[in-house]
């Protein structure tokens, strides 16, 4: 027994391919791309019954001809890999559709066991299989299961260990084409291994085949050859003119019929239906759901519910990690002495990353419900709802996938969105669908919405989202009317789509989906983020000020102390050391931290605790009001004091590297309500949309006065000076509008192949982003808002 077998995944989409890897490999799966191409490969080991098992998960597919970069990557993947055993996941209730791409397993002659998956939705149906039987007609085991709770794996696991185990060697079944074919096929099969190909590993009938179907990685082949490769050709011309001239068809659709018609054959032996016409749950529940009127009602009303739902939700764990980076900040203060290395800690990573992670539970519960959808099969519902808007903006309806994936239900990702794009097969439809999928909010804008949200739109946080989901589809349907009015003029493509069933989404698969994502975000925010976050802080806090500077604001402070010293008010504070004692004292007062110092004198309680009601503003007894004036006056040189400092930390991060390039934008930001911090802010979300929310978190951290009132960013931003709703409000729109981060922009380039384009959509998102905030803040100033 070798030491792992592979066993391979494969199926059409919807049938139930990922429920069952989900439950062989739980959340150990590997996820990468096939070498070579942007297609996901998930993959993981597994141990069974003593033996390593390598399952590999290829993508939904619906054929082995080369009609898209799922399928050509599938087939390849297969013939060059040569796996032990291949899995079909067939949908039970949809049988011959899906032995459609079972058989052409079984023509390339790799090991086979089929998973009849969703048994019990066919029997709900009315539909009975005789899986005994067609497992003796195929001449292959077939199993019956139910891959979401489990049912029937074991038995499925079995049979597939025996068939590898036995079956060493490929054995290509045959299926007959008919006369004209069948004798054709022979020929060319025969002449294969005649040319110089290389195809040790390609059966030679199923090339033949190929070469019918017109499978152009195959004829490329063929053509490569100029022996054998031009008797190849004629010899599928001189058969394909015939067909068309006796059977007006052409071989490719001539070998389909044959295909079906073996299927059929297969059905009627082994297939009975106890119904004639039953009306499934799935079509009653259509018949709401997809309602012309009724459909985008309950589509927006869903998603409504859904923020209402996640905000309510994750409200008291956000609260919490709030709550625990700030007491690690005064951890990292407590334990490390004041100087750099305090403040890389404090300011650099804690303030900066934990700004990130702790919108963690937010993330969770929004994958949460975006999993839900999916796994229920209402995403696919809410594609053919909003296909008839995207067509009036000339999208096509396979754009909507794209753009949900891109953020459609905020929480999603514009770079497998794009990559969705290549579902659509008109070359405009799906530049323009590339390039308005970065409008969406993706889950790297959440948190940085949700930080805004919280500080000035707290009451409304769940309209606040639903408002941003509506603009940023206004958006994004907006540019593709306009993308395909001028440079991306042209006509629309046809579009039909299938609608899986209903399904119940199980607890296990819910969970995977969502740890899957909110994984990837916390790994990004341990690596991009942290790093990017230690570079910013580092552009803020070097070069530091010049010595002179910091002479003057040193002797600026001196002075407010000999002025406060030599005031009449002092009385009891005499000289700097008792000053200095009572500050000490005071701190420790307002903490109630029962060390009051060494250095305590009789009169510094009764001091503490009036100056402690005049900073509250709470009347003082008859026994304190002697001390009134002294408190006062401390008060008055406490707050210049911190005036001063507060000055020095905006001086010396204006003075940094990211002081002075913000500084430099401000003559443009500046009519937006944009200061230098949120310039630097929104450079380092060109990386990562996360970034401007760690990179504020790092600005506003690095210039805080008093590091005992540390406090969230949102709090932090409320109380800021220049800061209000409007600005708010402005900045979400900019992060929602301009340049899709580096990334995205990067698999722009690769799927388009061209830089032209991700140079394209970085210019026009910005300037739109530029043009449309700007009108918001001049017309909500016009307005009297953002006071």
């Amino acid at each position: 027994m070798p030491d792992r077998i592979k066993i391979v995944l494969a199926g059409n989409p919807n049938a139930g391919k990922s429920s069952l890897f989900n439950q062989l490999t739980g959340a150990r799966a590997h996820v990468a791309n096939f070498p070579g191409i942007t297609v996901a490969k998930k993959e993981a080991v597994i141990k069974l019954n003593h033996q390593r098992i390598h399952v590999v998960d290829l993508p939904g597919i619906y054929s082995l001809t080369a009609y898209s970069p799922e399928e050509l990557v599938a087939r390849n993947y297969i013939l060059d890999e040569r796996p032990d055993l291949v899995i079909v996941v067939i949908d039970a209730a949809n049988l011959e559709r899906n032995l459609y791409l079972a058989v052409q397993f079984m023509e390339i002659g790799v090991p086979l066991v089929l998973a009849l998956n969703m048994i019990d939705v066919a029997e709900n149906r009315g539909l009975r299989i005789d899986h005994q039987k067609l497992s003796r007609l195929l001449g292959i085991a077939v199993v019956p299961t139910v891959a979401k709770s489990n049912k029937g794996v074991d038995k499925l696991m079995e049979r597939a260990l025996e068939t590898a185990q036995r079956q060493k060697t490929w054995k290509p079944h045959q299926i007959s084409y008919g006369a004209d074919l069948d004798e054709k096929i022979e020929e060319i099969a025969a002449l294969f291994p005649q040319g110089n190909f290389q195809i040790e590993k390609y059966p030679p009938r199923w090339l033949a085949i190929k070469a019918f179907e017109g499978d152009s990685q195959v004829l490329k082949l063929v053509l490569s050859d100029n022996e054998v490769g031009p008797e190849i050709i004629s010899k599928v011309n001189e058969v394909s003119q015939h067909i068309r001239a006796t059977l007006d068809d052409e071989p490719e659709g001539v070998i389909a019929d044959y295909r079906y018609g073996y299927i059929t054959s297969l059905t009627k032996q082994t297939v009975t239906s106890e119904r004639e016409i039953r009306r499934t749950i799935s079509d009653k529940t259509d018949k709401i759901l997809l309602n012309r009127l009724l459909g985008p009602l309950i589509l927006f009303f869903l998603i409504y519910i859904i923020y209402q739902l996640v905000f309510w939700v994750s409200g008291a764990p956000v609260a919490w990690f709030e709550a625990f980076f700030k007491w690690l900040g005064h951890v990292g203060q407590t334990a490390l002495p004041p100087g750099l290395l305090q403040s890389l800690v404090v300011s650099g990573i804690i303030d900066g990353v934990g700004g990130v992670l702790g919108f963690v539970p937010l993330i969770f519960f929004m994958f949460f419900a975006i999993a839900i959808l999916e796994d229920s099969g209402y995403m696919a519902r809410m594609a053919f709802i909003l296909d008839r808007v995207l067509r009036t903006f000339g999208l096509h309806g396979n754009s909507v996938l794209a753009l949900i994936i891109s953020g459609g239900v905020s929480g999603g990702c514009a770079v497998p969105g794009i990559m969705a794009a290549r579902t659509l097969r008109d070359p405009k439809e799906r530049l323009a669908t590339i390039l308005v999928a970065p409008l969406m909010n993706c889950g790297a804008k959440l948190p940085v919405y949700a930080m805004l949200i919280a500080a000035f739109f707290a009451r409304y946080e769940t309209q606040m989202m639903f408002l941003l989901t509506l603009i940023a589809w206004s958006l994004a349907l907006l540019a593709a009317r306009i993308l395909r009015w001028t440079i991306l003029r042209g006509s629309h493509t046809p579009f039909v789509m299938e609608l899986p069933p209903y399904r119940l989404p199980t607890l296990n698969g819910l969970l995977i989906h969502t740890w899957e994502r909110t994984w990837q975000y916390i790994k990004k925010a341990g690596t991009i983020i942290l790093g990017i976050s230690i570079l910013i802080w580092a552009m803020m806090t070097f070069p530091g000020l010049p010595d002179e500077k910091i002479q003057a604001f040193e002797a600026q402070q001196a002075q407010a102390t000999e002025d406060f010293l030599i005031s009449t008010e002092a009385k009891i504070l005499t000289d700097a050391q008792a000053l200095s004692n009572f500050s000490a004292f005071y701190n420790s007062y307002q903490k109630k931290d029962k060390k009051l110092g060494p250095h305590a004198s009789p009169s510094f309680q009764p001091l503490a605790q009036t100056v402690s009601l005049l900073e509250t503003g709470k009347p003082l007894t008859q026994n304190l009001k002697k001390y009134q004036t002294t408190a006062q006056a401390f008060l008055n040189w406490s707050q210049s004091i911190k005036n001063l400092e507060g000055a020095m930390a905006r001086d010396e991060l204006q003075h940094s590297v990211a002081g002075r390039l913000g500084s430099a934008f401000e003559v443009l930001t500046r009519p937006l309500g944009f200061d230098w911090r949120t310039n630097i802010a929104l450079v380092g979300g060109l990386a990562a949309k996360e970034v401007v929310l760690s990179t504020l978190g790092t600005a506003y951290s690095l210039g805080e006065v008093d590091a005992e009132e540390a406090e969230s960013l949102s709090q932090k931003l409320a109380r800021t000076p220049g800061w209000n709703p409007l600005v708010g409000f402005t900045l979400i729109i900019f992060v929602m509008i301009y340049a899709p981060c580096f990334v995205t922009l990067v698999i722009i380039g690769r799927e388009t192949r061209s830089l032209r384009w991700p140079v394209f959509a970085f210019a026009y998102t910005t300037i739109t982003a530029y043009v449309i905030s700007l009108a918001v803040a001049q017309i909500g100033r016009a307005l009297g808002l953002g006071a």
